[in-house]
């Protein structure tokens, strides 16, 4: 009786899976927490629906997706991904929008001893972590930053690359290095471990806007995209701000 019991459970269970849809959503790292936790509402909202994430540097993730990667939607940290995807085809027609925003601050060891008030102080750093500005964007922010505020040249040796932003964070919790470029929701992920030095004037860099998007080649269209048309709901809205992102600026290109 227990054995037909067990065969019963194991076929509702496999009768459960097949219905189930399953999405891969590729998300820039800097989004982790609140990606997760928007993930699970939708999932409450839509039973059977599965999320997979690959979470990564937006450029990584772009190289993925360019590769052949199965994924079917993808959210990055900056709009230079997103538009190269688009320009090579690879997005679904009108399912691109913009969810967020955020800025970039410089934080440094919590324990830290070091005076950093203003862009100048960081000419006293020994070692600054930055995300490869090859395929990190907050990488990209920050030399757009330091070449406006003419230090690029003068702390490039001294600049410690990383493969993505969190990482850039751990370097400075960790007090491998002396400071680290990261945005404002990321210094919040490791309150305790870092401290936020000063925000770079926002006029040194372009705007830092997320969009997210459908893939082309996605099998699942229509779940695709009510999530990410979900990111624009109040509810998503409410998780973004409580991680400290801001709302984007309304605007005909915010579609």
């Amino acid at each position: 009786m227990r054995r037909l019991g067990a065969l019963v459970l194991f076929l509702l269970l496999l009768a459960g899976n097949a219905g189930a849809e399953e999405l891969t959503v590729s998300v820039a790292i800097s989004l982790k927490e609140a990606v997760e936790e928007i993930g699970r509402d939708f999932v409450r909202r839509h039973p059977g629906a599965v999320l997979r994430y690959n979470f990564g540097a937006s450029g990584e993730l772009q190289k993925q997706i360019e590769a052949g990667a199965p994924v079917d939607v993808f959210l990055s940290a900056a709009q230079r991904q997103m538009d190269e995807l688009d320009a090579k085809g690879l997005l679904l027609a009108d399912t691109r929008r913009v969810f967020a925003r955020n800025v970039l601050v410089v934080v440094k060891p919590a324990d830290a001893n070091i005076d950093l008030a203003r862009p100048g102080d960081l000419r006293r750093v020994g070692r600054l972590a930055i995300g490869n500005p090859k395929t990190v964007p907050a990488g990209q922010y920050a030399e757009e930053c330091l070449r406006a505020l003419g230090l690029w040249d003068a702390l490039r040796p001294r600049l410690v690359y990383a493969d993505n932003v969190r990482q850039a964070l751990d370097y400075v919790a960790r007090g491998e290095v002396d400071a680290g470029f990261v945005y404002a929701t990321d210094a919040t992920a490791r309150a305790g471990r870092v401290s936020e030095a000063f925000r770079p004037p926002e006029d040194t860099y372009r705007p830092i806007t997320y969009p997210a998007a459908v893939l082309r080649d996605t099998r699942h269209a229509r779940l695709a995209r009510l999530f990410v048309d979900g990111l624009a709901t109040a509810e998503a809205r409410a998780i973004l701000s409580r991680f400290g992102f801001g709302a984007p600026h309304r605007s005909p290109s915010a579609r």
